[in-house]
C-alpha cells in the first residue's frame, strides 16, 4: 500500500549493523528508504549495508563511529546530510547492557549503560531534529524502548532506569516537536534472541519460563520487528505521536 511506502525518504538508524537494528533497518530498506547504517565498526556497517542492498535493492552505507559522546552524534548527522542531503527517519537502536548485581555496580558500568542507552538518544534526537526542523522535514524519530521499560528485572538495574526513560523522553519529544510536524515513537521489544541477550537464552529453565509468559508461544525474530518500524516511519502513522509499541508476543498483555 502506497501509506506505507518510504520511496524517497533516508532513515539514519544507529546500532542497525546486526541484530534488532539490521532487522529494522532491512525492514525500512525493503519499504523504499535509503538507509545509513552506525555503529563502532565500520567493517560491520559496510557488511551490513551490503547485504540490505543485495536484500532490497535500496541504497545502504554504513558510518563507523563511538557515539557515546556528541561529537560523535554530531559527527554521524553531518556525515549523513552530506551524503544524503537529508534525513527524514532516525531510528536509535544501539544499546549495551551490563549485568551485574546492584550491590556491585560501579560508576564505570552505570555510565557505560546510560551513555549508550540515554545520553546518546536524546543527544541523536536533537541533532537530527535541528536538520528537519532547519529543512521544513514532518520526520519520524523512533526511540528503541524494552519490556524493562515497564517491569523491573535483577541484574540490570542502570538498563531497567534507562529503558523507562526512554518512554518518558518519547512523549516529551513528541508534545515539543508536534508543531514542527516530527513525530515521536517508540518500539519496545519483547525477548529476542541476540548477542545482548545471550545470557538469558543459554539459561534453559529461565527461557521455559518466559515462554509460558508469551501467549504467541515463541520468541521473536527480528523480521517481527519490521512492520511496526515501517508503521512509525510511514505515513500510516500520520496521527501516531508519544507512544510506545510493544513487540512482545503478547508478554505485557498476560
Amino acid at each position: 500500500m502506497q501509506i506505507f511506502s518510504l520511496k524517497g525518504k533516508t532513515a539514519l538508524i544507529v546500532g542497525g549493523s546486526r541484530g534488532l537494528g539490521k532487522g529494522m533497518a532491512t525492514g525500512l530498506a525493503a519499504a523504499g528508504a535509503e538507509v545509513i547504517l552506525v555503529s563502532r565498526s565500520q567493517a560491520d556497517c559496510d557488511a551490513a549495508a551490503a547485504d540490505i542492498t543485495a536484500k532490497t535493492g535500496s541504497k545502504a552505507i554504513g558510518i563507523g563511529m563511538d557515539i557515546k559522546s556528541v561529537a560523535g552524534v554530531n559527527a554521524v548527522v553531518d556525515k549523513a546530510i552530506a551524503e544524503f542531503g537529508k534525513i527524514d527517519i532516525l531510528m536509535n537502536a544501539a544499546g549495551i547492557n551490563i549485568r551485574m548485581p546492584s550491590l556491585e555496580y560501579t560508576e564505570e558500568a552505570w555510565d557505560d549503560v546510560l551513555d549508550t542507552q540515554l545520553k546518546y538518544v536524546f543527544f541523536m534526537c536533537q541533532a537530527v531534529a535541528k536538520t528537519m526542523i532547519a529543512k521544513g522535514i514532518k520526520g519520524r524519530i523512533i526511540n528503541i524502548a524494552s519490556l524493562s521499560s515497564v517491569i523491573g528485572l535483577p541484574n540490570i538495574v542502570p538498563y531497567c532506569g534507562a529503558k523507562g526513560a526512554i518512554v518518558q523522553i518519547t512523549k516529551a519529544l513528541a508534545q515539543e516537536w508536534a508543531p514542527h510536524g516530527i513525530n515521536v515513537n517508540a518500539i519496545g521489544p519483547g525477548y529476542y534472541e541476540t548477542t545482548m541477550t545471550k545470557a538469558v537464552f543459554e539459561d534453559k529453565a529461565r527461557t521455559a519460563e518466559l515462554l509460558n509468559r508469551i501467549p504467541l508461544n515463541r520468541f521473536g525474530f527480528p523480521e517481527d520487528l519490521e512492520g511496526a518500524a515501517v508503521f512509525l516511519a510511514s505515513a500510516a502513522s500520520e496521527y501516531v505521536t508519544g507512544q510506545t509499541v510493544y513487540v512482545d508476543g503478547g508478554f505485557l498483555a498476560k
